[in-house]
């Protein structure tokens, strides 16, 4: 046999059969079945033929004597098998092969004759590895896994690169050490186990031509191209800047190694729920073949009727082996017409889903009818969620554009309208994504049911202004009697013309309301003449000093007046208004159970809340008149709750006051329209303005014939304009008077004319105050036995 030294490794190597014809020869004199103990003998006399097993086998004759090597390895080597295994045999340490089993061949002559195997030569450091592996492995019984780090990629006829695993086998390769080798102790071994990287130390150790490798390996090749495409794929999609699907070649050229077939097309189409439209992925340069030349496209009209059960109803894969078959058969041949036009022969689309909800479609496409198939189409299965993830980190950045559109154009959005802004911003997204400049358009919503409600302060303006006008009145006493006192000190006329005019606005406070005239010039006396003349009036006496100080000490430090009791007032409301709020923006979460709906609140001197129910809110739930009649009942039973609560906090505050509520029932239907230009909603059309006239007016309204107004302390009133309103709200208020919520005192009221709105009616029922809301706050079941109403399905 050859023998050689290897001049980077500093090696002896031998190419040797010796191991493996002992090996005969001991399975034939151990061998009891007749017929097997003459094959053995036989294949050992013609490997002896010609004194082959002396031979001097050397790289440049090692085919010159392919015909025993393949009879020499007739049992490592099947004849049957060699279709079917990638395996061939080779030289130690070295990346020569002899013996190819015929599926190797057939690959590496497939691979063009450029093509040069070198699984080890191409890093020496690998070769250096796998020597000392097999040493420790062969000298000292270590048990190393000698074929983790190999593999090699060999072009196929397409030009495809396929993806190798190599197993190295060993078993008859025998190592030895020279005489002079140090043999490396247990610690040695362990050391250079734990620093794997160090070079220098592993050099030392296995010093040059201290080991003789003789034998031959064998290698076996696993082809795990569609393992090493996937791990490119996932490296594409989540390393790609931007957050692309990915680059249209790179993409494709991972589906070419998965499916093995050249001239594949992969493609993306996205789809959009809210349109329920095909469009192009603007987020990415992937192609959309079902689309063609068009940008977007309804799915309805884009897809034959067996395509569009498969991708929009079951969610399910739709696999197109023969394509102009297909297209053949349908009536609605759009989708196929474009894969046709694309080169396409044979197709699989397949449904990219989010939570059951579909999000696009994946489009892989042969130019060669059949080849994509049934049996292959399960490929797809391995990637699609690398896919998916690509294509929620794209949707993602869109929502947040959408988002950033939002709030840019418009103001906070109530949840339950949020999915049609959303709808307006994708539509300029998608436009600004192909270079036009859309704007923002007001958002509407048809057929709506309105419903208004407010609890207000009683005489809330009279309120103010008396608190005002007392705490004018309380400043200018303080005044007089300090100017009084000054005079005592130093008889100036100033002091005499001050007191002149303070008395002069006393009388005037004392004599009835204050009026904006009055005010302005009581605080342009007080902080631009007489402000500055306590500043010298301090320093007339200790006393003085200390009236002043107790005097400037009260100022409100930016306006120089004293606040004192409007700031009560103030705070009062504020701090009322704020619990309000909150208590009825929790109790709206519970109603949007009841069904969704549109909800906004105001506050003024009290709160005031509008409410829009009706199925164009929710386009997508079925709208029945029992969740109106359940929101009406709703409202009003909160209406009540909120004005109990307006007294019960006051226990602590500054002022009291005094609550009116109302509630506003409007019968037909009227449209809302979000103004961009005003950032808020408002009623759409010339007669639904007669509703917004009655809202703002209302309040103020009286009792037709008299001077007082509708709405009063103590009560709460329904203004309406039919017996139908007058009927279903008698049948609320006997129910919460059977609560405990409602008193027996109601009252049939008919009101004065409203700018030109006539025949308006009012329900006022006086409030039992101090009930325990918890525990009489009726349910959705209760409500439908009140109404007697059939309970329609559940709209969740």
């Amino acid at each position: 046999m050859s023998k050689n030294k290897d001049m980077n490794l500093g090696m002896d190597i031998v190419l040797s059969f010796d191991k493996l014809i002992h090996a005969y020869k001991d399975r034939m004199e151990g061998e009891e079945n007749s017929f097997k103990k003459l094959y053995y003998s036989a294949l050992l006399q013609a490997i002896s033929k010609d004194g082959f097993p002396a031979a001097n086998i050397t790289d440049s004759n090692i085919n010159d004597y392919s015909e025993q090597i393949s009879l020499i390895l007739a049992e490592l080597f099947p004849e049957s098998l060699t279709f079917n295994e990638i395996k061939a045999a080779t030289i130690p340490l070295s990346s020569k092969l002899f013996n190819c089993s015929g599926r190797l061949q057939k690959i590496l002559n497939a691979a063009g004759d450029d093509f040069e195997f070198n699984f080890l030569d191409d890093s020496k450091s690998n070769r250096f590895l796998l020597a000392c592996g097999l040493i420790l492995n062969k000298c000292y019984d270590r048990e190393l896994d000698m074929g983790t780090f190999m593999h090699s990629e060999i072009p196929d006829s397409n030009g495809n690169v396929r993806t190798y695993r190599i197993t190295y086998n060993a078993d008859y390769i025998y190592v030895a050490p020279h005489q002079n080798t140090k043999k490396l102790s247990e610690e040695d071994i362990n050391q250079l186990l734990r620093y794997p990287d160090d070079e220098e130390l592993w050099k030392s150790s296995f010093p040059m031509g201290s080991y003789k490798f003789e034998g031959f390996g064998i290698i076996t090749f696993t082809d795990i191209t569609v393992d090493s495409a996937i791990s490119d794929l996932k490296t594409i999609l989540l390393n790609n800047p931007g957050s692309k699907l990915a680059q249209q070649q790179n993409i494709e050229d991972v589906f070419k190694k998965m499916f093995n077939m050249d001239k594949i097309h992969a493609g993306f189409t996205s789809f959009d729920a809210y349109e329920g439209t095909f469009e192009q992925m603007h987020f990415t340069d992937s192609k959309s073949y079902i689309l063609g030349s068009s940008h977007s496209k309804n799915c309805q009209n884009t897809l034959c009727k067996d395509a569009y059960d498969h991708l929009i109803k079951l969610r399910e894969p739709l696999i197109i082996p023969d394509v102009l078959d297909y297209h053949e058969r349908q009536e609605n041949d759009f989708m196929t017409f474009n894969l046709i036009n694309a080169g396409i022969k044979s197709a699989i689309l397949y449904p990219v889903t989010k939570k059951k909800k579909l999000i696009g479609v994946l489009e892989i496409g042969s130019e060669v009818p059949f080849a994509l198939n049934s049996f292959n189409a399960s490929r797809i299965e391995n990637v699609i969620d690398y896919i998916k993830s690509a294509v929620l980190r794209g949707e993602e950045e869109d929502e947040n554009r959408i988002k950033a559109i939002i709030q840019t154009e418009c103001t906070s959005i109530h949840p339950s309208v949020q999915w049609k802004f959303e709808k307006e911003a994708r539509r300029i997204l998608k436009a600004r994504n192909n270079d036009k400049e859309e704007t923002f358009r007001d958002v509407g919503f048809e057929d709506v049911y309105p419903l208004y409600g407010q609890i207000d302060v009683v005489g809330s303006s009279d309120a103010r202004n008396n608190a005002i006008k007392e705490d004018l009145s309380d400043q200018l006493e303080k005044v007089r009697s300090i100017i009084d006192s000054a005079k005592d000190f130093e008889p100036l006329p100033i002091y005499e013309q001050i007191g002149f005019r303070v008395k002069g606005y006393n009388e005037k406070l004392n004599s009835g309301p204050i009026d904006a005239n009055s005010e302005r010039g009581i605080i342009k006396l007080l902080t631009e003449e007489i402000n500055p003349v306590m500043d010298h009036v301090r320093t007339l006496s200790s006393d003085l000093m200390q009236r002043t100080q107790e005097y400037q000490d009260q100022l409100d430090p930016l306006n120089g007046v004293i606040y004192k009791k409007r700031n009560n007032y103030d705070n009062t409301v504020q701090t009322i208004n704020h619990a309000l709020s909150r208590y009825i923006d929790n109790k709206q979460k519970e109603a949007q159970d009841i069904y969704t709906h549109f909800f906004e609140r105001f506050k003024t001197d009290g709160v005031e809340h509008n409410i829009y129910i009706g199925s164009s809110i929710r386009e997508d739930l079925d709208f029945n008149i029992v969740y109106l009649y359940n929101l009406r009942l709703w409202q009003l039973q909160t209406m009540i709750e909120m004005e109990d609560k307006f007294y019960s906090i006051q226990k602590n505050l500054p002022s009291q006051l005094d609550a009116a509520s109302m509630i506003l029932v409007f019968d037909n239907t009227l449209s809302i329209r979000y103004r961009i230009d005003e950032k808020r909603f408002d009623v759409d059309g010339t007669y639904n303005a007669r509703y917004e006239v009655i809202k703002k007016r209302i309040d103020k309204a009286n009792i037709k014939g008299t001077q007082e107004r509708v709405t009063q302390k103590g009560t709460i009133s329904i203004i309406y304009t039919n017996k139908e309103n007058e009927r279903e709200y008698m049948r609320y208020i006997n129910f919460l008077q059977y609560k405990k919520y409602l008193g027996d005192e109601v009252e049939h009221l008919e009101l004065e004319d409203v700018q030109g709105v006539i025949g308006l009616k009012a329900l006022r029922v006086n409030i039992l105050y101090g009930f325990k809301a918890s525990e009489n706050r009726m349910t959705y079941d209760d409500l439908t036995k009140e109404l007697h109403l059939q309970q329609p399905h559940n709209h969740k």
